[in-house]
């Protein structure tokens, strides 16, 4: 009897062992599906909490009933419609002193918001992508006056580094038209070899000379609409074996003291005010209010080796939330360093640019820095470390003392 039995056994396990491959296939397969779901149920789930949190929190604003502008860049698809949106809630907010200034091709933000400071806005408000913000702050700061924002663009990326709502446009109307305000660093990148221009050009978020200014130069605009911040890969691709920059690099530090690199050979140098990108960390330590940027110097070897080994640089320090190079790169090179103020002398003409917009070819170039000098009409105050600028009357935007605020250069 047992050794009829034993007999059985392998066979009994022979004929049912073709099935358990196809039903773990298959098991794996639902697996991974149900991971996907649950993942997107809960970043769904986290975004809901989130907006009921924000609305919780807007619903006990107070309305500021000044004169308001809106800077509109009218080549954005949904301006229009944005524009009879924005004149229907603050009819119905009974926000009556409005009035609404459209960029031109000659006549970008900064220009329309000194109109509108001009005619007596109290706030100005830009309404575009992350051009129409820069453009209009670089006029708003320092003034006194606040700047909201409704974000229309394909990145927004310092909407969303503020924590402005870029996907609910009643939500950003709140915040703009109501009090909470928030100090925060203006960058500014100067053209030296240019003395046409009588200022600096403004950023907020990161500027930049070589590499990252010819990627951006070179990329489809009708792409960038299509498939938003994922275009830029397709312009970097032209350039990834382009010839390396080289200058003098000197910056300045919080003490004052310089430090200078000759004949430095990079891929690219940038200056950080946000850190902070779609997805990934390019500047972790970047601070948009401590008075300092953070000035990163990459350099690639060994062809697309290089390129790969600086990818993953960047996922590291986005994983790990500090500003390091994965251990295991041998072909990158991401120097991270904080200054108050930065200036480089190129070999040759290079691109230059500020948060996205494309500016003149340079050969010398400064970057600064205005320390809490923009005003910015935001959804958490919680974390302001200076006097509080969103106070309980209408003025209270225009009460911080000229003391706070670093005068324009």
């Amino acid at each position: 009897m047992f050794t009829q039995l034993s007999s059985f056994v392998p066979q009994h396990t022979l004929t049912i062992g073709v099935m358990p491959q196809s039903v773990i296939t298959v098991l794996i397969f639902a697996a991974v599906l149900l991971a996907i779901a649950a993942i997107v149920i809960l970043v769904l789930v986290l975004r809901a909490h989130r907006r009921h949190k924000l609305a919780q929190s807007l619903e006990k604003r107070k309305d500021d009933e000044v004169q308001y502008a809106f800077v509109i860049n009218p080549s954005k698809p949904q301006a229009e419609a944005q524009r009879l949106h924005i004149k229907e809630f603050c009819e119905a907010k009974g926000l009556n002193r409005i009035r609404f200034y459209d960029t031109q091709l000659d006549k970008d933000g900064r220009v329309c918001a000194l109109e509108a400071l001009h005619d007596g806005a109290d706030v100005v408000i830009a309404v575009g992508g992350d051009g129409t913000v820069r453009t209009v702050a670089s006029a708003v700061s320092g003034t006194g006056h606040a700047l909201g924002i409704i974000p229309i663009g394909t990145g927004n990326l310092f909407a969303r580094n503020m924590g402005i709502p870029v996907d609910d446009v009643d939500a950003a109307l709140t915040v703009a038209t109501s009090h909470g305000s928030r100090l925060v660093d203006m960058g500014r990148l100067t053209l030296l070899d240019h003395p046409e221009d009588d200022h600096g050009h403004a950023f907020l978020i990161i500027a930049g000379v070589g590499f990252d200014a010819a990627m951006i130069d070179d990329t489809d605009p009708e792409l960038k609409r299509n498939i938003s911040w994922l275009a830029y890969f397709a312009g970097g691709i032209k350039h990834l074996f382009a010839p390396k920059f080289r200058g003098d690099l000197t910056i300045t530090s919080a003490d004052g003291s310089a430090h200078t690199i000759n004949n430095l050979r990079f891929r690219t140098v940038m200056a950080g005010n946000c850190g902070q990108i779609p997805v990934f960390s390019l500047m972790p330590a970047a601070s948009y209010d401590d008075g300092i940027l953070d000035f990163e110097i990459i350099d690639t070897t060994g062809g697309i080796l290089g390129w790969a080994n600086l990818f993953g640089d960047v996922v590291h320090q986005t994983l790990t939330g500090k500003p390091e190079q994965n251990p295991l790169s041998t072909n990158s090179t991401m120097e991270q360093v904080q200054g108050v103020s930065a200036e480089i002398r190129l070999e040759k003409p290079a691109k230059a640019q500020v948060d996205g917009d494309m500016l003149p070819e340079t050969k010398h170039i400064r970057f600064s820095v205005d320390r809490r000098a923009l005003i910015v009409r935001v959804p958490d105050t919680s974390t302001l470390k200076t006097a509080q600028v969103a106070a309980a009357n209408a003025t209270s935007d225009f009460a911080v003392t000229t003391s706070i605020l670093e005068p324009i250069k």
